[in-house]
């Protein structure tokens, strides 16, 4: 009981702490939190928290602070992600499902994580190398012109045209349609290139003579190919809300600087958001738990988001230690669903 009650007293100081920016007395504990005892026995649970490097006096005559091992405590003790209200579920929701594309879809979750954190959003486009081939649709425009569309997982969308130098019949093209998916679909983009510049019919011809079959597949193959080839938007992260640090508060200014200089940098934005995870999970790294040592002051929240069971890309929020986890956690996880529903709605 009094290990819960000292959480307890640690919990409500990272709560006060967030919400006023000033360091936390035990009499102001027992009169907001209600915590069923006296000041004095909260002072003494205050010196073992301290004792313990969960909190510390910034300086004499002060109230207490929570340290970077105290904030990593509150965060585990989180037993669930408070869920977001029904009236935010539908704000991400609508403006969300608003987006035209990938690249609009991107932007209005940025958009989306820093007005509901007031931190910092950084959003990975969906990577390709980790896509997989969703369909193929190859459509006769005229009897020798195709156009081939290609779907990937991660919500991307290619279209080319293919030039012939014979007719094709319809059923023609329905088969070479049936080979192509057969061959790529829910492959990963590299497998899928080498299963198309291996592919050939079996049993009788399907689009005529041997050599107009043969000249058919080199075509589509080749724009294929080249489709799958580009991975020009893997690294690609956008960031929104950099102007939320103005508020993060006094203690933050040394912070100012890097923050904006990481900001800059693709490189360092990836290795903050880290390894895409799986299963609607959400990752907090705390203080000097991160990835760069100019950014220690900092926390970063972070989730995996794609279409289907396996995560492409990450998201999350960036901004001082002293922030809202709960509420950040939350909000970072529902943006993260909402994009995956999204993605996976749009290769369907």
């Amino acid at each position: 009981m009094v290990e819960e009650r000292r959480l307890a007293v640690l919990r409500a100081i990272v709560e006060d702490y967030v919400a006023t920016e000033e360091p936390v007395g035990s009499k102001a504990l027992v009169e907001r939190h209600g915590l069923g005892v006296s000041p004095a026995t909260v002072r003494n649970d205050m010196a073992v928290l301290e004792e313990e490097g969960l909190i510390h006096q910034p300086h004499t005559s002060a109230g207490r602070i929570p340290t970077d091992k105290g904030y990593r405590l509150f965060v585990d003790r989180l037993t669930t992600v408070r869920p977001m209200s029904a009236a935010e579920k539908r704000a991400i929701a609508t403006f969300l499902e608003g987006a035209i594309d990938v690249d609009d879809v991107v932007r209005r979750s940025v958009r989306m994580l820093a007005q509901l954190t007031h931190q910092v959003a950084v959003v990975q486009y969906p990577t390709l190398s980790a896509s997989t081939v969703r369909h193929v649709e190859v459509v006769a425009l005229a009897p020798r012109r195709l156009l081939v569309v290609l779907i990937l997982s991660s919500g991307r969308v290619e279209q080319r045209l293919v030039e012939l130098q014979h007719d094709l019949a319809d059923d023609q093209v329905a088969t070479l349609r049936a080979q192509v998916n057969q061959a790529v679909v829910g492959e990963r983009l590299v497998a899928a290139s080498t299963a198309l510049r291996s592919l050939r019919a079996d049993g009788p011809d399907a689009t005529g003579p041997g050599e107009v079959r043969d000249a058919v597949l080199d075509e589509v193959v080749t724009v294929l190919v080249e489709a799958l080839a580009d991975h020009s938007s893997d690294q690609r992260v956008v960031v929104g809300g950099a102007a939320n640090l103005a508020r993060a508060g006094e203690g933050f200014d040394t912070m100012l600087r890097p923050m904006l200089e990481a900001l800059e940098e693709q490189v360092v934005l990836l290795k903050l958001l880290g390894e895409a995870t799986t299963g609607g999970g959400v990752t907090v790294r705390i203080g000097a738990e991160g990835p760069v040592e100019e950014l220690a002051g900092t926390s970063v929240v972070t989730a995996g988001y794609g279409a289907g069971p396996e995560a492409l890309s990450s998201l999350g929020i960036v901004g001082p230690t002293r922030m809202d986890y709960a509420g950040s956690m939350a909000a970072v996880r529902a943006v993260a669903r909402y994009m995956s529903r999204i993605l996976d709605e749009s290769g369907s």
